[in-house]
């Protein structure tokens, strides 16, 4: 387990790129967090990192499949689901076994549906910013 400090919008996406320069092909990264934490934003950098410039929350869309670089990444917003066989119907197991990054907003929704080797990042609010607790499988 890590925890991090975050005062700004800046830092999160510049510890986003960093932590998404250490990922490998067939990493899950879960994020959990309140409406405004932050998530967008680290997912934003982790998708630099890997060469994509425009990274939009796929809320309405579900995922966004960034596919142009070496490797993909594949943005999932689990909060406009509302039960685990949408996730199914949207290919969630194949998406799993794909070659690329899994990036998940709101993975708390369904967090049975996290293979093992998940990385976790929660995101809370304190008075000097924002706090990431990473737990590492």
């Amino acid at each position: 387990m890590k925890e991090v400090i975050i005062k700004s919008e800046k830092e999160m996406l510049d510890f986003g790129f960093s932590f998404g320069k250490k990922l490998l092909s067939g990493s899950v990264i879960a994020l959990v967090g309140d409406l405004g934490a932050g998530k967008t934003h680290f997912c934003q950098g982790v998708c630099q990192s890997f060469g994509y410039l425009e990274c939009t929350s796929p809320t309405y869309t579900l995922v966004n499949e960034l596919v142009s670089q070496d490797i993909p990444v594949f943005h999932f917003d689990f909060y406009r689901m509302k039960t685990i066989q949408e996730l199914w119907e949207i290919g969630w197991v194949e998406y799993l076994d794909k070659d690329g990054i899994i990036l998940v907003e709101w993975a708390d929704i369904f967090p049975e549906a996290f293979p093992a080797n998940t990385i976790w990042v929660k995101i809370t609010h304190n008075d000097r910013g924002r706090k990431l607790t990473i737990i590492y499988p």
